[in-house]
């Protein structure tokens, strides 16, 4: 574990990484909402605002980002947490361990080698990514949390702000402010595939577009930031 920087040469050093297709093939969200899709857990109109949203999303116009995950969640909306927890748990098991990369799995050990707090900064739902942490080498993560009721039950809010575009930036200085305190850490080392990573990326000593879409992979040749290809081939069964 790091320690609390006493000077500025002692700074605990952190390596961040996204989740959805940077440390994993793909993106969990999205194939959450097809298995919904298929299990009619979801109406065809939530299914069609979703879509919309997606398409929108994909032009670049801005988007309600708390309001996307709220349709999400109308599938467990009053359901019992530990029950909702179970279920993306088994998602997780059967959907997406499969398609965590290799490659991020070998640069999450090497920033830990190096002495790097290992920390994941997602917008999918905390228990997906809190399974992930399970089997993976990464210590911490920071990821969107539903609201939870009074009664143990689920809302389709969510609680704070989705950890999204320059949210992740926002939050990850929040977390290791609280626990490194103000001016205690460096971010060395960030990894993204997104265009709205640019902000995360743009905070550390060593920037990485991981298979990055169009609009990341053109800021990073801008900016000369070094370009990864982690993809693979996922199996079908």
């Amino acid at each position: 574990m790091g320690q609390v920087a006493t000077d500025n040469t002692d700074k605990v050093k952190i390596a961040v990484f996204d989740f959805d297709d940077t440390s994993i093939e793909g993106s969990s969200p999205t194939r959450l909402v097809r298995r919904l899709i298929a299990e009619r857990r979801i109406t065809p109109l939530t299914s069609a605002k979703i879509a919309l949203w997606g398409i929108a999303y994909k032009w670049h116009l801005p988007q309600n980002e708390a309001w996307v995950r709220g349709q999400v969640f109308t599938a467990f909306e009053g359901r019992s947490k530990e029950e909702v927890d179970r279920y993306l748990t088994s998602f997780y098991d059967e959907c997406i361990a499969k398609r965590f990369r290799p490659k991020a799995d070998e640069a999450m050990r090497k920033a830990a080698e190096e002495g790097c707090e290992v920390i994941v900064v997602s917008a999918s739902f905390e228990p997906i990514v809190l399974r992930a942490m399970e089997g993976h080498p990464f210590q911490y993560q920071i990821s969107t949390r539903m609201k939870v009721a009074e009664d143990g039950t689920y809302t389709r809010e969510v609680d704070g702000k989705p950890i999204e575009g320059e949210q992740k930036l926002v939050a990850l200085k929040h977390w290791c402010d609280g626990r490194f305190g103000d001016g205690g850490w460096v971010l060395e080392y960030a990894y993204g595939d997104h265009h709205s990573d640019e902000p995360l990326l743009a905070a550390a000593n060593h920037p990485f577009a991981v298979s990055p879409n169009t609009g990341l992979s053109h800021i990073a040749k801008r900016r000369s930031w070094p370009i990864l290809d982690w993809s693979i081939d996922v199996p079908k069964s």
